[in-house]
């Protein structure tokens, strides 16, 4: 068993020295670098551009569906120990909660008063889909697209980056 394992380190180091060799002589151009058909090189690159492309539009979609960096982050941090996300109220529910107190201060009776209600239960029912969307969008669009990168894309990478480890 011991005498297999040592065979098998030796071949293993010597394909490791061939590799470097050939490396070392195609950065200095003494040899050249086996290229690849023309249809390969294409999935390559589109692989590549897939990938540059799909982390771009993950990191827009979630600027544009929580503007804030420092909710990002902590929702971020959230998902990671897997924890439940903290429900923020945004900032049309705030306006809506600002605007219903004041209109109960100033009196429900009162033409201003009962005015600045309505429009404050209007802005909260706005804020509340406006936060379902952000959270349907982030379901439906942004984690399949980030479930992509993480699961197929890095496995794409992998054996590319393999492959032009052994060539």
């Amino acid at each position: 068993m011991m005498e297999f394992n040592v065979k098998k380190i030796v071949r293993d180091a010597g394909a490791a020295i061939s590799r470097v060799v050939q490396l070392t002589e195609e950065k200095l151009g003494t040899s050249e670098k086996t290229e690849l058909d023309a249809h390969f090189e294409n999935l390559w690159e589109r692989a590549d551009s897939t990938k540059t492309w799909t982390e771009k539009i993950v990191r827009n979609a979630e600027a544009v569906l929580i503007p804030n960096p420092g909710n990002r982050i902590e929702d971020f941090i959230y998902e990671k120990i897997e924890k439940k996300k903290p429900t923020r109220l945004s900032n049309l529910e705030y306006l809506g909660l600002d605007m219903i107190e004041a209109g109960n201060e100033f009196g429900p009776g009162t033409s201003y008063g009962s005015t600045l209600i309505k429009v404050g239960q209007c802005e909260q029912k706005l804020g509340q889909t406006e936060r379902d969307f952000i959270g349907s969008a982030g379901m439906c669009f942004t984690q399949p697209l980030q479930k992509f990168l993480d699961g197929e894309m890095k496995t794409i990478m992998k054996e590319k980056n393999l492959l032009a480890t052994k060539r």
